[in-house]
């Protein structure tokens, strides 16, 4: 009689659904699948999205979140988790309260505005995503304009980096990795920076002129979270999520009329 083989990693996302497939849900449960872990999902919006933007959105119940969550957990159990798209105060909170009685790493993404600039966090949702969420993660990962909406902190220039880090870390998180993709392309590079307010680290790599961009942010968050769940450490655990991440975009592909998104399999398709 042969022997079931074991199960992989597994991985839960806490995010929005992205009809179009570039980024959110779909987006975390592809790079999930392409790193090796078992992708599973909290869906807390449902969005009609394409290549031009986000054409609306619907919050699902509070109580749907939490079914779905305590379904996933109490049953097949997780070993790391991804927050993204929150919406609202209320399931900023409700996800806040679910993930404070978990033992294990939480990345988390502060999705604040879609890559076409559609607001995905309303209201009183940054606040409660600066004082409840950010002090249980293992890592955030805001880009600048989520640094700028959290603490205030304009960055400008790479050395403007650190002040944004420490004033993320003042939230809480345990580590805070800076995005500095949105900065200029002075030296064709894409550089970002971890801390844990003691040591810190850049990751560079080349910016590939390819505006078929859609998913980064979701891709690289749930990158890191299959890589924790995977046992590594946070800097190896980044230094792996960007060079996956780096890959996507310099494969990513035209969809529809107009941003495309990432490319998720381009390990798969590079063979």
């Amino acid at each position: 009689m042969s022997v079931p083989p074991a199960a992989p990693a597994r991985v839960l996302t806490v995010a929005g659904s992205d009809s179009g497939g570039g980024a959110g849900i779909q987006a975390d449960l592809k790079t999930m699948s392409a790193l090796g872990v078992h992708g599973m999902s909290v869906i807390t919006a449902v969005t009609a999205q394409n290549s031009l933007g986000v054409q609306g959105t619907w919050d699902l119940p509070w109580e749907a979140v939490r079914a779905q969550f305590r379904s996933v957990v109490d049953d097949i159990g997780v070993q790391a988790v991804k927050t993204g798209m929150l919406s609202s105060a209320e399931l900023a909170g409700t996800v806040a309260d679910l993930l404070g009685g978990l033992d294990v790493p939480v990345v988390v993404d502060p999705v604040g505005v879609s890559k076409h600039g559609d607001a995905l966090l309303r209201g009183d949702a940054p606040d409660v995503v600066r004082d409840r969420l950010l002090p249980l993660a293992t890592v955030a990962t805001p880009n600048l304009d989520e640094v700028t909406r959290l603490t205030g902190i304009v960055v400008t220039a790479e050395q403007d980096m650190r002040a944004a880090a420490d004033a993320v870390l003042a939230c809480g998180p345990r580590w805070v990795l800076i995005k500095g993709g949105h900065l200029p392309a002075a030296r064709g590079e894409c550089a970002d920076l971890l801390s844990d307010g003691r040591t810190e680290r850049w990751f560079r790599a080349p910016r590939h002129p390819n505006h078929h961009t859609h998913g980064t942010g979701c891709t690289l968050a749930s990158a890191l979270a299959s890589a924790l769940a995977l046992g590594h450490d946070v800097p190896a655990a980044v230094g792996l999520a960007k060079s996956y991440v780096t890959g996507a975009i310099a494969a990513g592909f035209p969809l529809g009329a107009g941003i495309g998104p990432v490319d998720h399999a381009w390990r798969t398709r590079a063979r």
